[in-house]
C-alpha cells in the first residue's frame, strides 16, 4: 500500500530535480522517495544511537573493551 503526501520544495530544489529526473528518464517521485528512504535511515540511525548513548550516560548500560568481548567469545586464543 501507498499513501499520498505533498511537500514544498524551494524553488531551485525543484528544478535541479525535475532537471536530474528529466536528465535520467526517471520521476521526481522516484527521486523523492529514495531521498526520504535514505535520509530516514540515517535520522533513525543518530535516534538510536543518542538514546544509547544517553543510557550509558546515566549508567544504564555499560561498554566492553575489545579484550573482555574477545575473551568472552573465546577468540583470544
Amino acid at each position: 500500500m501507498t499513501r499520498q503526501t505533498a511537500i514544498r520544495l524551494p524553488d531551485e530544489t525543484y528544478e535541479r530535480l525535475q532537471t536530474l529526473a528529466q536528465r535520467t528518464g526517471r520521476t521526481a517521485t522516484y527521486y523523492i522517495r529514495e531521498a526520504i528512504e535514505q535520509h530516514l535511515d540515517d535520522l533513525e540511525d543518530v535516534y538510536l544511537a543518542e538514546r544509547a548513548l544517553e543510557r550509558l550516560k546515566r549508567g544504564e548500560t555499560r561498554t566492553y573493551t575489545l579484550e573482555e568481548v574477545s575473551r568472552k567469545l573465546g577468540l583470544d586464543d
